[in-house]
């Protein structure tokens, strides 16, 4: 059976682990979020705009209701906020 704790088998944990630390260290309102990553969303507007596909924090896989566009954003806890659209 299976550790859940165990991440030997997520190479990437580590580093996600890192950068959640550093957003949620350094957590931002909205306007210096914008300043720093251009358009911002709220929970309410994520979902208004986009589907989620994924989640593996501090990413989301998202697909954008407009287009199709499929994408990643990153997110911070506290405020919740989703930023930084990334195109696939």
């Amino acid at each position: 059976m299976s550790n859940p704790s165990d991440t030997t088998n997520d190479p990437t944990e580590p580093i996600r682990r890192s950068i959640v630390q550093a957003l949620n260290d350094e957590a931002g309102e909205r306007e210096s979020l914008q300043a720093k990553y251009g358009h911002v969303w709220s929970t309410k507007e994520l979902t208004e705009t986009f589907s989620v596909v994924a989640f593996l924090a501090p990413f989301v896989k998202v697909r954008r209701h407009s287009d199709g566009q499929t994408g990643t954003l990153m997110f911070q806890h506290h405020p919740r906020y989703y930023f930084n659209f990334q195109p696939s």
